[in-house]
């Protein structure tokens, strides 16, 4: 078996939530269980930091897999979904998982899963545990895949738990309302381990503060162990680099302590400041000796480290192109704000997304007075350019349907001047395509 065959096998014959959607999700554990038993429990055999939430889990894993690497610790790093190659979810260090051992894992093991009908990402997930554990990782940084309670990377016994920010996303399975949504979530929590709250949300926090009690575990919410001050009431001692996002802190870490990160998009202030505060928790209560200096150089070189990808992101200048994954209302509206912020003459927006989603509200966050030029992902579920051009128009955004992003991108660059700027996003599916 080759590697291609191996990974045309892993797309072709698993449910893969990737490609077909909600009808790939497994609403429970059985299958994760019997691979862990099979492969012989590799989850309990490395600690871990286990991180779920509905927007920045992504990056705050890459923020902290980062920081870790720079204090000589062997980092595994399991994320999910991937932009270009499946192997971006299986990270040591940074470095990919080999292609001969994706080869060797499939070839070796098809035998047991094929029966057991279990799905693509329970399979990557079981291959990516049992990987870290045959390397020997120091620590691994594991984000979930969907939700929390019932995902496939929730039989790891980690030393610290991580909900980011909660928000309407795949209600269909997670829930209508953000309590149910933040349940799903909290389903991460473990007896006894400390759990960090990213962001403070009144409406959702009793949801955490009850699991937590019932679990028995210390329960911490971000702004408390870290406050970020305004630039202007420090005393930096260096210039802000025009490459680094810049926050100031207040923390154990020391007063006016000012941290860079490559990740630039202005919502990864949040996500620093919950890396900084789980940074915090590992030191005080897992006994990680971590250093002020180590955590600096960690935040700055994400990108160098983990090949993190796809976030705020630009691929080209004149016309300034970016290109983001955002692809719910909330994230969308963190990027069109920072759309505002980026000196341009006309924005151009290349748009696609997929079926599941709560288009309206997305589309209601879009601005009107930019030229849209919509499209499908290559996806089965990417929603049809022209439906999609029809839907955007009810709210007054209007512009061709292409029939590929490649098309669409191709129009909006003969379209747009040096001065204008070029936005590229709607989905995870359509910045695969062009980064």
């Amino acid at each position: 078996m080759t590697y291609r065959q191996a990974i045309d096998y892993l797309f072709s014959q698993l449910p893969m939530f990737q490609r077909i959607g909600p009808a790939a999700y497994k609403a429970n554990l059985d299958n994760t269980l019997a691979l862990s038993e099979y492969l012989g429990h590799p989850e309990r055999r490395f600690p871990s930091i286990h991180i779920a939430g509905t927007n920045g889990k992504g990056s705050v894993a890459h923020m902290l897999a980062s920081v870790l690497q720079e204090h000589r610790l062997r980092t595994g790093l399991a994320t999910s979904p991937h932009l270009k190659d499946f192997r971006e979810r299986i990270r040591i260090n940074g470095e990919m998982v080999p292609k001969r051992t994706v080869t060797a894992f499939v070839k070796k093991h098809r035998h047991f899963f094929e029966p057991l009908k279990a799905s693509f990402f329970e399979i990557s997930i079981a291959m990516t545990f049992d990987y870290f554990a045959r390397s020997r990782v120091d620590v691994a940084v594991v984000e979930t895949g969907l939700g929390g309670r019932l995902d496939s990377t929730n039989i790891v016994r980690p030393g610290l738990c991580i909900i980011t920010g909660i928000h309407y996303d795949h209600t269909a399975l997670l829930g209508n309302s953000l309590e149910q949504i933040a349940t799903e979530k909290a389903g991460i929590i473990k007896e006894g381990v400390p759990v960090l709250i990213g962001r403070e949300q009144p409406e959702v926090h009793h949801v955490f503060e009850k699991t937590a009690r019932q679990k028995g575990a210390p329960l911490f919410l971000a702004s408390d162990l870290v406050k970020l001050l305004p630039v202007a009431e420090s005393e930096l001692l260096h210039e802000t680099s025009p490459h680094l996002q810049q926050i100031v802190t207040e923390s154990d870490w020391g007063h006016g302590t000012s941290f860079g990160c490559d990740l630039l998009g202005h919502y990864q202030k949040e996500n620093m400041r919950t890396a900084l505060a789980a940074l915090l928790l590992l030191a005080r209560e897992c006994n990680y000796q971590l250093e002020v200096a180590k955590i600096g150089i960690g935040l700055a070189s994400v990108r160098r480290n983990t090949g993190f990808a796809g976030r705020w992101q630009v691929i080209g200048h004149q016309p300034m192109t970016i290109c983001d994954t955002a692809h719910n209302v909330e994230g969308i509206h963190a990027v069109v704000s920072q759309l505002k912020l980026v000196d341009h003459d006309r924005l151009h927006i290349v748009f696609g997304v997929v079926d599941d989603k709560d288009l309206d509200g997305v589309l209601a966050c879009l601005p009107r007075e930019a030229d849209y030029y919509f499209c499908k992902p290559d996806v089965p579920r990417g929603m049809d350019a022209g439906r999609l051009a029809s839907l955007a128009d009810r709210h007054g955004l209007v512009g061709p349907a292409c029939p590929t992003v490649k098309k669409a991108l191709e129009l909006a660059r003969k379209q747009a001047g040096p001065r204008d700027l070029i936005f590229i996003g709607g989905s995870t599916f359509v910045v695969a395509e062009v980064v």
